[in-house]
């Protein structure tokens, strides 16, 4: 049974993540901004009292990552996987950007995964076979850039990558796995109704790929399915 906390887990992929964990046997860590508004997160809490708990976690905000940490450690002697999975995509135009919006976007997306990681580092040494996975994008890939926009979202996931290889060189010595993910096109508030990918088929492939991983693979960028993502 492994011992996971996941960020933005109130709905989308995250829920997605958190169902498939517990289906799995897990026991998880189930955290989100408001978590008396996560009426999903709570009815699965209904369903495994045992293995579900739900906690408040902003990543812009330290206090709230530290509480969350302190809860976790409340529970459990060690974390055997963390998703970084919360993040934003503002709706922006070039001609109108507000530099307010770009740097919150940085960091939730960014910022944000590194400060849970840090914060979770000895929870995670303690863990059985620790791994961090980071839910990137290939909207944040250099090589595949070929249209405008997506000026916060894409360079915060393209940070993202840079953070990730960073942690992953840093853990390594501890034998600890750190990947980034692009999680496919699915069809949550974010990827829109269109996407091919349901959150389900998503989280499962996810997973997959966090499980089989080798530590010669530590700071690699995978999608969903297990192939390599291009930088």
């Amino acid at each position: 049974m492994k011992r996971t906390m996941i960020t933005g887990s109130n709905r989308g992929l995250g829920l997605a993540l958190t169902k498939e964990s517990l289906n799995r046997g897990d026991r998880v860590f189930a955290t989100c901004r408001r978590p008396d508004q996560a009426r999903d997160l709570h009815q699965l809490r209904e369903q495994h009292p045992d293995r579900l708990t739900v906690l408040g976690l902003d990543v812009t905000e330290e206090d709230t990552i530290a509480a969350a940490i302190d809860a976790v450690a409340d529970e459990a002697d060690g974390l055997d996987l963390l998703i970084n999975n919360a993040a934003i995509n503002p709706e922006e135009r070039l001609g109108a950007l507000d530099p307010e919006t770009v740097l919150h976007t940085f960091r939730v997306n960014a910022v944000g995964p590194i400060l849970v990681a840090q914060a979770s580092l000895d929870l995670l040494r303690a863990g059985d076979e620790p791994r961090i996975l980071n839910i990137s994008s290939t909207s944040g890939s250099l090589a595949r850039k070929s249209s405008g926009g997506g000026y916060s979202y894409s360079s915060s996931k393209a940070a993202l990558n840079m953070l990730t290889r960073a942690l992953a060189f840093d853990l390594k010595p501890d034998g600890m796995i750190v990947l980034a993910i692009h999680p496919g096109w699915v069809r949550t508030d974010m990827g829109g109704a269109s996407a091919p990918l349901s959150p389900d088929e998503s989280a499962r492939g996810v997973l997959h790929v966090a499980d089989h991983v080798t530590l010669d693979e530590t700071g690699s960028f995978f999608r969903h399915d297990g192939r390599e993502a291009p930088w």
